[in-house]
């Protein structure tokens, strides 16, 4: 592949930000433990006071994909990437009276747009937030939360996954078709959604 078209595709798609003191530390929902365990170091570190992880399961599946947890110490049986992501949190030090729930969604823009409502309900403003998400979802991650905390700063605190890199991702032929679905899928929510309106509100 040409090595600019490489470079134009890793710095849209791998978005990342410095840690600074936020509101709110946002997980989108997955099975991949590693970004809530950031997510657990950057509480602890005193970035914020609040995390919330979101998710119920992708319906795709129709279920949480329990044979996908990544990770031996947190296996069992879990009904919602939520539920999942409060277990990791909580086995890695963060207080159940500090993890916020959002349990219904089942994509990325419903991550956010349900978050959203949750924290809206319970009075919390958010003026900037962390957002934990695997390195090669942050591009979509943060557009979809971008969307629906129009006048928030959103900071993308990304964790490699699946081994996917923004130094490899193109030399494996899996990863590579990971990160051009990622490419697809910015545009296609963008369209789908029915984003346009919603940003000029």
């Amino acid at each position: 592949m040409n090595q600019r078209a490489i470079k134009d595709i890793t710095d849209f798609i791998f978005m990342q930000d410095a840690p600074v003191k936020s509101d709110i530390i946002f997980i989108p929902g997955t099975a991949r433990s590693m970004i809530a365990e950031k997510a657990a170091q950057l509480y602890h570190a005193g970035y914020a006071d609040f995390v919330m992880p979101s998710g119920m399961y992708s319906t795709k599946n129709g279920r949480f994909a329990n044979e996908n947890i990544d990770n031996p110490r947190y296996i069992g049986e879990y009904e919602t990437e939520y539920a999942y992501f409060k277990h990791v949190l909580m086995e890695n030090g963060v207080p159940k009276s500090a993890i916020l729930c959002e349990d219904r969604a089942t994509n990325s823009m419903e991550n956010a747009a349900f978050s959203a409502a949750v924290l809206k309900e319970a009075g919390i403003k958010v003026n900037r937030a962390i957002l934990c998400c695997q390195a090669f979802h942050a591009r979509r991650a943060f557009l979809s939360y971008a969307c629906h905390f129009p006048n928030a700063e959103i900071l993308v605190v990304p964790t490699d996954t699946q081994g996917i890199t923004k130094d490899s991702w193109y030399l494996q032929e899996r990863s590579y078709h990971k990160v051009m679905a990622e490419m697809e899928k910015c545009g296609k929510y963008f369209g789908e959604f029915g984003l346009w309106e919603k940003m000029y509100e």
